[in-house]
């Protein structure tokens, strides 16, 4: 009798991110997805992630990071999807995550995620754009490499946009933005299930 599929370990650094995952996964029924919230900040989601796959329960576990992100690249608009491709997680991992995603209807770009460990306003919005980074927050990088660091072997990362240069947070309409980002990072959800069901490992 075979195994049953490895767990899906999905992990984000605020509580309003979780909320909108775990309201996600209700709606798909999803018993094999496990929500983690790290708080924020570089140093709390590595330490988080570390003990999380120290847990037996989480043996062999995917781990996806998502939440919200601010995007960088022109055109992008609030509620687009941004799928990491920038070395720490396969190339392969990246597209089949990409193709979930872009399967629910909504704007998904690929490319580097860059990581701050401040809100990015500015010129270092454009900075980093320059530098080849199409979108930015504070705990993806963290989390994948404390992940890779743990002998995790499927990691990849999904943020949802909830602001950009024309619609920065400290702008009138960030209530508005941050609305629709967390519908759609609630929304998201059955495509991260999805990715996992279709990229698992088999198991010798």
């Amino acid at each position: 009798m075979g195994r049953t599929q490895p767990p899906l370990l999905v992990v984000c650094a605020l509580r309003i991110e979780r909320f909108a995952l775990r309201r996600g996964a209700a709606r798909s029924s999803a018993e094999e997805v496990t929500v983690l919230r790290t708080g924020m900040g570089p140093k709390a989601a590595d330490r988080a992630v570390r003990a999380a796959l120290h847990d037996p329960h989480h043996a062999d576990a995917a781990v996806l990071t998502t939440g919200f992100c601010a995007g960088l690249a022109p055109g992008m608009r609030p509620g687009d999807v941004v799928v990491a491709d920038d070395g720490h997680e396969s190339q392969a991992l990246a597209a089949a995550l990409k193709t979930a995603l872009a399967d629910t209807g909504h704007t998904v770009h690929t490319g580097t995620l860059a990581e701050s460990d401040h809100v990015v306003r500015g010129a270092e919005r454009t900075a980093l754009a320059a530098a080849g980074a199409i979108a930015v927050d504070m705990e993806s990088a963290a989390m994948r490499r404390a992940a890779l660091a743990e002998g995790a072997h499927r990691v990849a990362a999904a943020r949802v946009v909830v602001d950009t240069p024309e619609f920065e947070l400290v702008r009138v309409g960030t209530l508005r933005t941050g609305i629709l980002a967390f519908r759609v990072l609630r929304d998201l959800v059955p495509a991260f299930l999805e990715w996992h069901r279709t990229t698992a490992l088999p198991w010798r």
